[in-house]
């Protein structure tokens, strides 16, 4: 497909907004807007912030119901799990998979896995807040009632990052499995994943995925699955106590794109506890963590090459995958002004948002200069509407208007066919993967009503 015929097939504005609308209520269950049909037929985490977002627009009640549901599965020490489960089964892993019934701190009316993905809660609570502000009258005061009951779950989420995953003294926040950083299959992850040795004792399995998408390259291969199901095993060996995982985890990986995203997380829940009144002492806590998570980000740059770098803390070793997680620094601020502009100059650039070809300038998953680039294949790099929401979210909030809006456009570029894919393909524009995807549809519609 040409970009002339991808651009005869981009819709009025007001045609992409009703088409998302009809996305985000087509897929809610009435307790759950899962984050697809087919594919992902139950509540993820940080999908569940971004929907939230775009809910807002539609029905901000709806939204706070949605991230209530979120909220009411918080486990007892603070974690959010990175998927709260439906009836549906048509999905592996399943809940019996995780066996989180072991865990102690495991609330009993839910079902959860036994993960947690990035902390971007705070930003969706921001967000509602002004979108339900706007909105005026009963809208207003429901939202606001909302952020104070929210505050202390997620003042305890934050709390539970800092104390559990924070285990040497880089100040970057671990991840003990790949789909904690949402990225799941990222070229950030090979070497920690390589020293992965499933045992023979991995019980079998079969995935539904596979059957769920047109071209099964799109998806993570089955040795890559081994070795997820492998930490789940020796996670549920320790019965998900968080010191015991972090210690006995075969995977443990600084990750800089996630503790970027809590760095600045945290000020925006400070900012929102100054509001609320909340305690001086845990607003001191907050930004205390914001510090250290984004001096963690900072130090871990590469100095040959300026973009941030995962460490590897079972190999003692920094790791330089050509990723978009490299640039998180410009997610979580701080860097001197002269680093900073030249990582924006790599962002915008040939190596990435201006590369030859991009049917739309917003950063593919992997640098399509780096050989090992797969336009195709999930994190490898294909591009995501919701990493572009992010770092335009980013770019406003720092002061770089122009390239916020940047994003918002080419954001919307990418996604005008109205298929709402998972992700696309950066040279073509084909939605890949689940389409009707929920995460896709909101941020597309609240880029529609950024002006609001």
């Amino acid at each position: 497909m040409t970009e002339t015929e991808v651009s005869r097939r981009c819709l009025p504005a007001s045609t992409l907004a009703a088409r998302a609308a009809y996305v985000l209520r087509g897929n809610d269950t009435g307790t759950v807007i899962t984050a697809a049909p087919k594919l992902y037929p139950h509540m993820w985490s940080w999908d569940a912030a971004f929907i939230a977002i775009g809910v807002a627009h539609l029905d901000v009640r709806r939204a706070v119901s949605e991230l209530d549901t979120l909220l009411a599965a918080q486990w007892h020490n603070g974690m959010l799990p990175h998927i709260v489960y439906t009836e549906d089964t048509d999905y592996f892993p399943g809940p019996d998979r995780w066996g989180t019934h072991l865990a102690e701190h495991m609330p009993e009316h839910v079902r959860t896995s036994g993960i947690c993905q990035p902390p971007v809660h705070a930003i969706s609570v921001r967000r509602i807040l002004d979108i339900g502000r706007r909105a005026g009258g009963s809208d207003r005061a429901a939202v606001e009632e909302f952020a104070r009951r929210a505050w202390p779950s997620l003042y305890a989420w934050h709390r539970w990052l800092m104390r559990f995953r924070t285990p040497d003294e880089t100040g970057l926040l671990a991840v003990v499995h790949g789909w904690e950083s949402g990225m799941d299959n990222s070229p950030r992850w090979d070497e920690p994943y390589a020293a992965v040795r499933p045992a023979a004792e991995l019980p079998p399995y079969a995935r539904l995925d596979l059957g769920m998408v047109r071209d099964t390259a799109e998806r993570p291969t089955d040795t890559e699955y081994d070795r997820y199901l492998w930490l789940i095993e020796e996670m549920r060996g320790v019965r998900y106590a968080p010191d015991e995982v972090v210690r006995e985890s075969s995977f443990l990986v600084g990750d800089v794109f996630l503790s970027a995203i809590f760095a600045v997380s945290c000020q925006v829940l400070e900012e929102l506890g100054t509001e609320l009144g909340r305690p001086e002492r845990e607003l001191r806590e907050l930004a205390g963590w914001a510090a250290a998570a984004r001096a963690g980000v900072l130090a871990s740059v590469d100095p040959a090459t300026g973009m941030a770098r995962d460490r590897d803390i079972r190999a003692n070793a920094w790791l330089s995958a050509r990723t978009v997680a490299g640039f998180a620094p410009l997610l979580c601020g701080g860097a001197p002004a002269d680093r900073e502009q030249a990582l924006l100059d790599e962002f915008t650039g040939p190596g990435w948002c201006g590369y030859p070809g991009l049917i739309a300038g917003i950063p593919p998953s992997v640098s399509p200069a780096d050989p090992g680039f797969l336009p195709r294949q999930y994190w490898r790099g294909p591009q995501w509407p919701v990493i572009g929401w992010m770092f335009g979210w980013a770019f406003a909030r720092h002061g770089y208007s122009e390239l916020a809006e940047t994003m918002r456009a080419e954001g919307l570029r990418l996604t005008a066919a109205g298929e709402f894919g998972e992700y696309y393909e950066p040279f073509t524009g084909a939605a890949l993967g689940s389409t009707g995807q929920s995460w896709t549809a909101a941020v597309v519609l609240d880029w529609l009503c950024h002006a609001e």
